[in-house]
C-alpha cells in the first residue's frame, strides 16, 4: 500500500521540518483566523518558502471571499487550494479557474448522504476530503473526532481522496487496514495542545503510515 500524507496546521519551522523529513506529501497551511491553527501570511509565505521539491502547499479556507483568497495567494507559494466550508459546486468552479491549481473539497461526514455530496462536485474539485462533521463545535474541522470509517467501505470515487478525522498515530494503521484512500490527513492528532503540533507525534504519525 503506498498511502500519501498530509499534515495539516502547520505554523512553525519546527513542525514543517518534521513533516518533510518524515516524508509528507503535502502540508496544510490554514487561513480562517477563528482556528487555532490559523497562520498569518507573513509566516505562511516563509514556510512555503522551506518546502523541497515533490512537497506541496495546501491552503486551506473556509468559505472565502475574493479578497481573501487574493491577500493569500498573491503572496504565498502554494501549490493547492483546499475549501473546507459550504462552498457549492459552482463557487468551487470558480475559484479553480480563477487560480489555475488543483482543489480539494472537504466533506464533514455523520452518515451515508454527506458522503453522497460529494457527487455533485464530480468533475469539478480534484480531490476529497471525508472529515468527521463536528459535534458542539464551532470549527468545521481539526476537531479530533473521529466518524464511522464503514460508511466509506467499498466506495470508490473519479477523483482521489484523503481519510482525514481524529487520526492518530495509534490508530491510523486500523483506519488504512479498513479503507484504502490516496492519502491520509491529521491536524489535532500530532498536537501537544490544541493548534501547536507535536514534532515527535509528526514523526510517529509518518513513520506509522511508511511502516504499511
Amino acid at each position: 500500500m503506498s498511502v500519501k500524507t498530509k499534515i495539516c496546521g502547520i505554523k512553525t519551522p519546527e513542525a514543517l521540518r518534521a513533516a518533510i523529513d518524515g516524508g509528507a506529501r503535502f502540508v496544510g497551511f490554514v487561513f480562517f483566523p477563528p482556528s487555532p491553527r490559523h497562520v498569518a501570511i507573513d509566516t505562511a509565505k516563509e514556510l512555503a518558502l522551506m518546502l523541497p521539491t515533490g512537497v506541496r502547499s495546501v491552503a486551506l479556507f473556509v468559505d472565502p471571499s475574493d479578497e481573501q483568497l487574493e491577500a493569500v495567494l498573491g503572496h504565498v507559494q502554494i501549490d493547492m487550494i483546499q475549501l473546507h466550508g459550504d462552498e457549492t459546486p459552482t463557487r468551487v468552479r470558480e475559484i479553480k479557474q480563477k487560480y489555475a491549481m488543483p482543489v480539494l473539497k472537504a466533506f464533514p461526514v455523520r452518515d451515508a448522504e454527506d458522503i453522497d455530496r460529494s457527487s455533485d462536485y464530480s468533475g469539478i474539485a480534484d480531490w476529497f476530503i471525508f472529515d468527521a462533521k463536528p459535534v458542539n463545535a464551532d470549527l468545521p474541522g481539526g476537531t479530533g473526532q473521529v466518524f464511522d470509517w464503514e460508511l466509506l467501505a467499498g466506495r470508490h470515487f473519479d477523483v482521489p481522496w484523503m481519510l482525514s478525522g481524529g487520526l492518530t498515530p495509534d490508530n491510523v494503521a486500523d483506519a488504512l487496514a479498513r479503507l484504502s484512500p490516496d492519502a491520509v490527513d491529521v491536524s489535532s492528532g500530532v498536537e501537544r495542545t490544541r493548534g501547536e503540533k507535536d514534532e515527535a507525534k509528526i514523526r510517529a504519525f509518518l513513520s506509522a503510515v511508511n511502516a504499511l
